[in-house]
């Protein structure tokens, strides 16, 4: 078990993007995903989770145009179990968040 940073993502404005994909021998926990709002202005965001990097559909949100206020900081513990090729993926409506993903990977 490697407890970790598992990922980090700046994502393009408006634009779903894979930001941490479970590696084909291993299985993860996520234990917190953070997303700071480096601008004074306020945005939103997405977070979703693929099973097997499926795409992109409606049941997989689990947070969804989530309002965040500029220099805010947004905090999640989840505990989420993930399988092999799961995949999360970030959102955000203007370019100026980042997203940080922690937990465990078990291979």
């Amino acid at each position: 078990d490697t407890f970790k940073k598992l990922a980090q993502s700046a994502p393009s404005a408006a634009t779903l993007t894979d930001a941490y994909t479970v590696p084909a021998n291993a299985r993860a926990v996520v234990s917190t995903i953070t997303v700071a709002n480096r601008s004074t202005t306020a945005t939103s965001f997405r977070i979703s989770v693929a099973s097997a990097g499926a795409a992109d559909a409606t049941a997989q949100y689990l947070y969804y145009d989530v309002p965040i206020d500029g220099t805010d900081t947004f905090a999640a513990t989840l505990g989420i179990s993930l399988a092999a090729t799961d995949v999360i993926r970030v959102y955000a409506t203007l370019a100026t968040l980042s997203f940080n993903i922690f937990g465990v990977e078990i291979t």
